[in-house]
């Protein structure tokens, strides 16, 4: 009996690894080579087709090692599976020369996926040539996201590094229930537009246990997000967590129920920042707690500008359509590099209301900061250094 037993086990045993290996895409047997000179952008593709193609949970799996890839473009329309796990253990290397990508959009691109999470491995954008272009004020390419997620659903990012990106380093537009936790994403403070994730008409996304610093917001919210969870986020350097820039458009969706909770700002130009561009907009902003948040000598740790111009040429200069409303700051205490600590500066034909200021201690130079309201109505309890602007 205990013979029959054993071969039935063995039997079982083989028969789930069998299931396994079918289940593994390993990129280096569709002709990845790991010495970051090959291109192996076919080789990643056509994995991709092979777990998409499967009718039962799928993993492609990248060993270590360098791979060069150009345009890289995941589409999910016709996937069978629902549970493609993109295993990295190796770095992917964009190319050189920021022509090649550089006009495309997205480096990496994943658009109508269901299911796909990403695990580990390192994304190296190798912007500087490009970031040297623009600084430079020759007439450059716009440059390409290094990973871009549209109008998907259940995607999960988890232990991942993105450097150097071109342009932003994460995209999430018109996509549900992400999730990204232990992410890193570094650029240099001088990268222009590198933002680390910019989240756009999508909704519930969570966003934990990260450390962010590039040359632009080290998380932006632009139109049409809600049900944003964000928690335990390093950020620096880098313009902080911006809600905005909102209302350059006249017809524009709103962004609502947004939790950015227990984020540290080291040299930021920005702690938490609502921005809006001074022009006609039928957008808003509303229920959002902004909470438990340090900061470590930043230019601006709490400001709403809906006078936002950027270059300071060619400004709207009218008044921001975006109503600013139910906006909650809670614990927020460390030190400002500018003496002006909070600053509202909220639309004249539509006033931010509802603003809540609980618990704020921020000082400059060893003693307290100043507040500027215009505009800005609410009320504050607790602590309050610098003391409330705000008109009850």
């Amino acid at each position: 009996m205990m013979g029959k037993m054993s071969v039935i086990i063995l039997i079982l045993f083989f028969f789930n690894l069998s299931i396994a290996a079918d289940s593994m895409y390993n990129v280096l047997n569709y002709g990845a080579k790991s010495d970051g000179k090959s291109d192996s952008s076919k080789a990643f593709l056509s994995a991709w087709t092979a777990a998409c193609s499967s009718t039962s949970p799928a993993t492609i799996f990248v060993p270590k090692g360098s791979y060069l890839l150009g345009n890289a473009y995941f589409y999910g329309q016709t996937c069978k599976s629902n549970a493609i796990t993109i295993r990295i253990d190796g770095t992917l290397i964009a190319p050189s020369d920021y022509n090649v990508i550089g006009k495309s959009g997205s480096w990496i691109k994943f658009e109508r996926v269901n299911g796909v999470s990403i695990v580990g491995g390192t994304l190296n954008g190798q912007g500087a040539r490009l970031w040297a272009c623009k600084n430079s004020g020759k007439g450059c390419p716009k440059g390409a996201t290094t990973l871009a997620f549209y109008n998907s659903n259940n995607v999960t990012i988890s232990g991942l590094t993105s450097q150097d990106s071109q342009m932003f380093h994460i995209l999430f537009d018109g996509c549900h229930n992400a999730k990204l936790q232990g992410v890193k994403i570094s650029a240099p403070g001088n990268s222009p537009n590198t933002d680390g994730i910019h989240l756009q008409s999508s909704t519930d996304v969570t966003i934990l246990n990260s450390h962010i610093g590039t040359g632009d917001d080290c998380i932006s919210i632009g139109p049409g997000n809600s049900n944003l969870w964000i928690e335990n986020i390093a950020c620096g350097p880098g313009h902080g967590i911006s809600i905005g820039s909102l209302g350059w458009d006249m017809q524009e969706p709103g962004v609502q129920n947004v939790t950015v909770t227990t984020a540290t700002f080291t040299g930021t130009q920005n702690g938490v920042r609502v921005k809006t561009w001074a022009r006609p907009s039928n957008g808003f902003v509303r229920n959002v707690l902004f909470q438990h948040a340090v900061m470590n000598n930043v230019d601006n740790p709490i400001i709403i500008d809906q006078n936002y111009c950027p270059d300071r040429g060619n400004c709207p200069n009218q008044g921001s359509g975006i109503k600013v409303s139910d906006i909650k700051y809670h614990d927020i205490h460390g030190t400002s590099a500018t003496e002006v600590a909070v600053k509202f500066d909220c639309s004249k034909t539509n006033p931010c209301n509802e603003i809540t200021l609980q618990d704020v201690n921020l000082n400059f130079k060893d003693h307290s900061a100043e507040a500027l309201c215009v505009n800005a109505g609410g009320r504050a309890s607790g602590l309050q250094q610098p003391n409330s602007c705000l008109r009850t």
